[in-house]
């Protein structure tokens, strides 16, 4: 059976408070049968019901141990016939950076890459974080392609790939998140791991579109945005995709995260 998918993924900058700004809303409104959100911040015993587990939805959520910090989720339609929390390295098994929703035909995966910042600890564990994760998403692509299914891997990834991917970034050059090996990693997602980038596949040439942009100064009315939320794929369900969107508030005041959601549509084939 052959229907439209839709998946969404946004850093939510903090659950409880995004509730309260117009999550709730988007949510309702939303066409998407996946939602991943990232930076959710909360226990799911903190959460209010209706964020929780709102009417349609599966709620997933994968807290980290370190309280206020990281955290992701998955908003589905569907029950997911297993949820994997983790990626099998101990030293990030609850830090609430990944969640996997094994559905029929289809993994997908939330991520939430730590940010990192240069000369500090947070660098080094960003630095682990990749190294461990690659190795993992070879391993996932294999073991998908094996049993028939095809992944998802959605959410703040936190690097702009490339000089495109973000609009100041020659004074970027030597920050985390633009920084030459962080670029090189990713490429080898891309290119060793084989996943698809679907914006750059739609759109390869930009500027942006950017999905992120500071709080500080006119970053937003400027669009002086990153674009480091991305919906990656193995390549047989990046051929299906017929849209990405970014769903960028229409003024500062109507946003209810730095991050905006970026929407992928496919025209998917249902597995018997």
């Amino acid at each position: 059976m052959r229907f439209v998918l839709t998946v969404s993924t946004v850093n939510v900058n903090g659950l409880r408070a995004a509730a309260k700004k117009g999550f709730v809303e988007w949510l309702a409104a939303t066409d998407a049968s996946l939602v991943a959100c990232q930076e959710v911040r909360a226990e799911p015993a903190e959460l209010p019901a209706a964020v929780r587990e709102p009417d349609g939805w599966h709620g997933l959520h994968a807290p980290a141990a370190d309280k206020g910090r990281a955290g992701v989720s998955i908003y589905s339609r569907f029950e997911p016939e297993e949820v994997r929390v983790g990626f099998g390295e101990p030293e990030f098994e609850d830090s609430g950076r990944y969640l996997e929703a094994h559905l029929p035909g289809l993994v997908l995966a939330s991520l939430y890459l730590p940010s990192g910042d240069v000369g500090t600890p947070r660098q080094d564990e960003k630095e682990r974080f990749m190294a461990a994760f690659l190795p993992y998403l070879i391993e996932l692509r294999a073991k998908a392609e094996a049993s028939g299914s095809e992944v998802l891997v959605v959410g703040d990834w936190n690097i702009a790939h490339a000089e495109i991917d973000l609009k100041n970034w020659k004074g970027n050059r030597k920050n985390s998140g633009f920084l030459p090996e962080e670029r090189a990693w990713l490429g080898r997602v891309f290119d060793e791991a084989g996943y698809v980038d679907l914006q750059r596949r739609l759109d390869p040439d930009g500027p942006g579109p950017y999905t992120w942009w500071s709080y500080r100064g006119q970053a937003f009315d400027n669009d002086s945005g990153w674009r480091i939320d991305l919906v990656c794929a193995s390549p047989g369900i990046a051929e299906k995709c017929t849209s990405v969107v970014v769903e960028r508030a229409a003024s500062y005041d109507q946003r209810w995260s730095d991050h905006a959601p970026v929407t992928a549509t496919f025209d998917w084939d249902v597995p018997a």
